[in-house]
């Protein structure tokens, strides 16, 4: 994008791989006919909320990254370049006890933040729960899936 310009959408929205049309106009809304999931827009171009009813509600919106995001994470934008991505904001209505990573660790009814606040990548917890001896190995004490000793892979 040479110019970003707020009033411009950049959003592009699929659903089970098919492209969706919804009209930048607020509370335009389309509904999956084979869940409660809806996608509803704000009223603000490059902002949608997706919600699946007593499960989850999330907020999408599309930003440029800025000239010192850029030169924190070496993007190289240029004045005449712009590169954006989703900021998003998550609620999750009935989340389990036992959820882990990312998300689980700062969703969780019961979260305590330990990251260290002022690095320039924040990471929650350390090796007592996600030491693993691979790449591929499920051995670590925060995985919930055991693995079959087999990877597939897809061509």
């Amino acid at each position: 994008i040479a110019q970003w310009d707020d009033a411009i959408d950049q959003l592009a929205i699929a659903f089970d791989g098919e492209p969706l049309f919804l009209p930048t106009t607020k509370d335009a809304q389309w509904t999956s006919a084979a869940s409660a999931l809806t996608i509803t827009r704000s009223g603000r171009a490059n902002e949608i909320l997706v919600e699946a009813a007593n499960e989850f509600k999330i907020t999408a919106k599309v930003v440029p990254i800025g000239k010192e995001e850029s030169k924190i994470h070496n993007y190289g934008i240029t004045d005449d370049d712009y590169i954006a991505h989703l900021d998003l904001s998550f609620r999750f209505y009935s989340l389990s006890s036992a959820v882990n990573g990312v998300l689980g660790q700062t969703y969780a009814d019961n979260y305590k933040r330990r990251a260290k606040m002022g690095v320039k990548m924040l990471v929650l917890g350390g090796d007592r729960e996600f030491l693993s001896s691979g790449l591929f190995a499920t051995d670590c004490a925060a995985a919930q899936f055991k693995s079959t000793g087999r990877i597939m892979m897809e061509e």
